[in-house]
Order: C-alpha cells, then structure tokens, then sequence
C-alpha cells in the first residue's frame, strides 16, 4: 500500500497518509478517524455505522477524504513510500503539492 508523508511547512508537523483501499475502516469502522484526530468523519461515521452499505463505502473513500482534509489545511507532500507520487496523483485525481 502506498503512504504519503506530507509535512506541515510553517509548524513542521509530520502526519502519515495512506492511499487507497482503508482495511482498518473496514474491520474496524470510524476507530481510524478517531485515532487520526479527524472528528468531523469519526461522528460521521459513527452516526452511518448503523447501516452496513456506509461502512463498506467508506473504506473505499476514506483515506483519499483524510488526504483531501490534510492538503486542505496546507500539509504538502515530503515523500511517498511504495510508488511514485505520479502514480498516486493519477490514482487520487489530485495534483499534490510538493514541500
């Protein structure tokens, strides 16, 4: 699986992101939204999870909407493990920034 590191340029903050297919929202529902400090999708999720169809979308679209969040709040690309961020770029339909 493919991971961006991207890098926060005025605080520095370091935040790890995976691309595509989410196993751990999968198996384990909004816990990976909670764990990765985005309450907005956790309550989200929480409040869908009654409902089998949602979880099953959402494991499918969760890490390109945590990656969308991190690029909206001016996180930029430092490196990516497991491709190239070509591929990725294809793969997310974003241009993402590079640091």
């Amino acid at each position: 699986m493919a991971k961006l590191i991207l890098q926060h340029p005025h605080s520095g903050i370091i935040r790890k992101a995976p691309a595509g297919f989410s196993f751990t929202t999968l198996f384990f529902g909004p816990l990976p939204a909670l764990f990765r400090g985005d309450f907005k999708w956790f309550i989200i999720q929480c409040l869908l999870s009654w409902m089998v169809i949602p979880l099953l979308v959402f494991a499918f679209v969760y890490n390109k909407i945590y990656i969308r969040k991190l690029l909206e709040h001016g996180y930029k690309v430092k490196s990516v493990e497991g491709t190239t961020i070509e591929a990725l770029n294809a793969q997310l339909g974003l241009e993402l920034p590079r640091l």
